[in-house]
């Protein structure tokens, strides 16, 4: 093989190598599901991954709440609180980027049910719930928030 060809095939191999990775994953979303995110793994409902009969009681959902001054997302896991043998860690919310934005923890000696809530502020957008269980992994649901002035 000649320089010529040899140095072309090299830049060839290179940008491949530089551009084929990143047009891959540059999408967070395939069908709506999150796959790149905190830990780069999420469960869903769509998505149960080797948890398929434990959907229903891990997918957080979510509900938003008004009270006189403030909009709040009200999550809640179906899943029982059987002390620190099996529990919902914690509860998550991320927004649209997959960023973090608050978290509630659960200590099983005292909570009875997974419930939480979080005041949203003026966020507008997809709005991503996490539920964690100690023993089935990590939850994804989401909520769009949209406020409509009358």
């Amino acid at each position: 093989m000649d320089r010529r060809k040899f140095i072309e095939s090299a830049a060839l191999g290179v940008s491949a190598g530089v551009i084929l990775p990143t047009t891959a994953f540059a999408s967070k979303e395939i069908c709506d599901t999150p796959i790149i995110g905190a830990g780069g793994l999420f469960y869903t409902e769509d998505a149960p991954g080797r948890w398929k009969e434990k959907v229903a009681g891990h997918l957080p959902n979510a509900e938003l709440v008004s009270d006189s001054s403030d909009l709040k997302v009200k999550v809640v896991t179906s899943h029982p609180m059987d002390g620190y043998n099996h529990y919902i860690v914690k509860h998550m919310l991320l927004n649209q980027d997959l960023e973090f934005i608050a978290e509630h923890m659960f200590d099983p000696s005292k909570d009875a049910v997974p419930v939480s809530e979080f005041s949203l502020g003026q966020y507008t957008g997809r709005l991503y719930v996490v539920s964690m269980c100690n023993k089935h992994d990590v939850w994804l649901n989401h909520i769009d928030v949209y406020v409509y002035e009358c």
